[in-house]
């Protein structure tokens, strides 16, 4: 490529402008520029000719028309080595611009910060987006930057190679710059998406942010990252090593149950994104130990999500085993001094996360399958009693407390609890009859029953026979909560009759595959 002679910039965000402008105009590269960018060279002592006087053409439309002009794309989109190119830029007298410097109107930003339809519209960018389109197609010829944390790269660039730029580096900022455009369209596809409330458009477009490239993946074999669709995860991570692929899998397993729970209330712990223990008893502490106890062993090397801030006493306690990572809605500075003896332990903040992604997305052979997350909120009228004996609010509300665990454990899940808290999860098998006695065999391995403990069940899906219950109310189950839906149901709950169980029916399945 020649030596750059002119560039084109026109940027929203001006940070570090003064930066590059000096190395441009050590290069003596001809600078143009419009509306505050010009207005801000200007501002720093820098030569800049106004587009409207390059075009010859003033600005319209309140400052939407500017750049969309002949001169300023014939410029950035002439072939030089094509001589019927040349002609026409000779004959209508445009210049040719090799480098366009260009970032977009902050749609994002203002999309955080308000609601006004008008405003959000207006801040869609449509110059800056064209122009730079035309100089990424055109790389062989032009570079594009689209980003101030470019412009060290681009200085360097310049330096090396006295005023010009390899076709390696101008293919790498090409790339860059066609992702920018992607993303800008993709966050203003998916504003209109919300306004018309369509969740499954004609055509679906997928967007974030790289937040950090990880380890491997599930295995040591496989490449991982993680992307966010903002600039940054809303969890922060006080201590530890980095995470892995499967610590953020039950990490996010672990905030979408605590979430769900009573606020400031509730300790899950998960393994292998499994719950393998849950409580929601109103003492911190006791609730911690609790979760623990209803599988101490699963528990080991596991993942504790605390639905509320950490204090000392908790960190104490917390300290006695191996866990792999804590998760906290806050924590006080004695208790992360104390937690922080362990360098390893990763020790996350939650406090910033204010809502759990509404879309769950899973891709293979060439598609995805897409759908809403099961965040759905239990009502009264989502259940029915259907048995001859009626539970108690005490008792309806543990039933409650247990479906909600269920829905998160792998299918076939049963989840069995007293009081709050589980006391046995069977999760993961292909037979829901082995779930129920995986469960059976947790409680009867590490709960300490008491004479007038009431035990009930939670079933993900209804129980197409009566083996299941069956089995259930032989272990001490004198409650259970499924769904309706099997052509068997009124075997389950003449079964449920005959053997005074109280049975409760969702309207609603949670299957978690």
């Amino acid at each position: 490529m020649d030596k750059i002679k002119t560039a084109l910039i026109s940027v929203s965000d001006k940070k570090n402008l003064n930066i590059i402008l000096k190395t441009l105009s050590k290069n003596n590269i001809r600078i143009i520029s419009s509306g505050g960018t010009f207005k801000k060279i200007k501002k720093l002592g820098y030569k800049c000719l106004e587009v409207s006087k390059y075009t010859g053409s003033k600005e319209i439309l309140s400052g939407r028309v500017k750049t969309l002009h002949p001169k300023i794309h014939a410029g950035i989109l002439s072939i030089r080595k094509k001589k019927s190119h040349t002609r026409d830029l000779k004959k209508n007298n445009f210049k040719e611009i090799d480098l366009v410097i260009v970032n977009f109107y902050p749609f994002e930003r203002i999309l955080e910060n308000t609601k006004n339809n008008n405003k959000i519209i207006d801040n869609i960018d449509i110059g800056g987006p064209a122009m730079v389109r035309a100089a990424a197609k055109n790389y062989n010829y032009v570079t594009v930057i689209t980003n101030p944390e470019q412009y060290k790269e681009l200085i360097e660039e310049l330096n090396l190679n006295k005023g010009k730029t390899t076709l390696s580096f101008r293919k790498k900022m090409s790339e860059s710059a066609f992702a920018e455009t992607a993303y800008y369209d993709g966050l203003i596809t998916n504003y209109f998406n919300s306004k018309s409330k369509k969740l499954f458009p004609q055509k679906k477009i997928f967007f974030g942010n790289l937040f950090e490239e990880l380890r491997y993946g599930e295995n040591p074999h496989q490449k991982a990252a993680i992307y966010s669709i903002n600039k940054k995860l809303d969890i922060n991570q006080l201590n530890g090593k980095p995470l892995s692929y499967n610590n953020y899998n039950d990490i996010f397993s672990a905030l979408l149950i605590s979430k769900s729970l009573p606020k400031n209330i509730g300790t899950v712990i998960v393994k292998h994104s499994n719950p393998c223990g849950v409580s929601i008893n109103k003492n911190k502490v006791k609730s911690y130990k609790l979760a623990l106890n209803c599988d101490p062993i699963s528990a080991f090397g596991g993942v504790v999500s605390c639905n509320f801030k950490i204090k000392k006493n908790l960190a104490l306690e917390m300290k006695k085993i191996f866990l792999e990572i804590i998760v906290c809605n806050g924590i006080e500075n004695d208790a992360l001094k104390i937690l922080k003896n362990k360098k390893n332990l990763r020790i996350i903040d939650s406090s910033s996360l204010n809502k759990i992604n509404l879309n769950l997305i899973s891709s293979n052979i060439n598609s995805y399958l897409l759908q809403t997350s099961d965040n759905f909120s239990f009502l009264k009228s989502n259940f029915k009693v259907v048995s001859k004996i009626k539970p108690s609010y005490k008792t309806l509300k543990n039933l409650l407390f247990a479906f909600n665990i269920c829905r998160f454990v792998k299918s076939n899940a049963i989840v069995l609890a007293n009081k709050d808290t589980t006391i046995g999860i069977g999760s993961g098998q292909s037979s829901r009859l082995d779930s129920c006695e995986i469960a059976i065999k947790k409680m009867k391995k590490f709960y300490k029953e008491k004479e007038d403990d009431e035990i009930i069940a939670a079933s993900d899906a209804f129980f197409p026979f009566v083996d299941g219950i069956e089995k259930l109310i032989q272990s001490g189950v004198s409650a259970i909560i499924q769904p309706s839906g099997s052509i068997r149901d009124k075997e389950i709950i003449k079964f449920a009759n005959r053997t005074n169980t109280i049975l409760v029916f969702s309207k609603t399945r949670h299957f978690r595959h």
